[in-house]
């Protein structure tokens, strides 16, 4: 057990070219697919294509970190210490880039340790999954914001009210003595078939009452601040 030990510390296994090659290789193929797999089910305004290409580049940094690490105690601990002391300040603009993030992770972990069915099968479930509830995340709120003369709250109310038939939440109201400023949350899904069984948008209807200034409709995102 301590000859064992003696040589782990001290000496390091022959790199085989051959599996280095080919675990590389399938990494870059995996990477690709999570890329495309980002690419289409992403749902916000904000898509990067340099996160996206950073996905990538993690997969195959984490592979070659594999490949370092996987046979020598003594580079597994340095790594360990290496890796406590760095510190990522970048937040991620959505929640489920950090699934992302660790789904590159996984995978180059998988390819640095060659277990290339474990990686293709788990990736295959995972653009299964994105993509059944990509509809379900694209599906979110928006903010109606109506502002205008005091003396149009009460038929911008009426037509709000008209247009969801009561669907449309009311999260805000303020009031001045000359103006008022009405805010709504409604799904997207509710906004589009409004819009259509009306034959006119939300907006148009709203600016043609007498007296209101400005409507602002506004994707609400749940992401995480910066």
């Amino acid at each position: 057990m301590r000859e064992f030990i003696i040589e782990n510390l001290s000496g390091g296994a022959t790199v085989d070219i051959v599996s280095v090659i080919i675990n590389n290789v399938v990494a870059m193929v995996v990477a690709f697919f999570l890329m495309f797999v980002y690419k289409i089910t992403y749902s916000g305004v904000s898509y990067s294509r340099k996160f996206n290409v950073s996905l990538g580049a993690i997969t195959i940094t984490t592979t070659m970190i594999m490949g370092v690490i996987s046979n020598n105690i003594a580079l597994s601990l340095g790594m360990v210490g290496a890796l406590s002391i760095i510190r990522f300040r970048t937040a991620v603009k959505d929640v489920r880039d950090a699934a992302f993030i660790f789904w590159a992770i996984a995978v180059g972990i998988g390819c640095g340790v060659s277990q290339y069915a474990l990686v293709g099968i788990g990736s295959v479930a995972l653009f299964i999954f994105m993509l059944v509830t990509k509809q379900s995340v694209a599906s979110g709120q928006q903010l109606l914001i109506v502002q205008g003369k005091l003396e149009a709250q009460n038929e911008i109310e009426s037509v709000v009210e008209k247009h969801f038939q009561g669907k449309a939440h009311r999260t805000v109201k303020n009031v001045t003595a000359s103006s008022c400023e009405l805010v709504y949350k409604v799904s997207e899904n509710v906004l589009k078939k409004a819009d259509a069984k009306q034959m006119i948008d939300i907006s148009q209807s709203l600016m043609k009452i007498e007296g209101v200034v400005r409507v602002n409709l506004v994707e609400q995102q749940d992401d995480i601040s910066r």
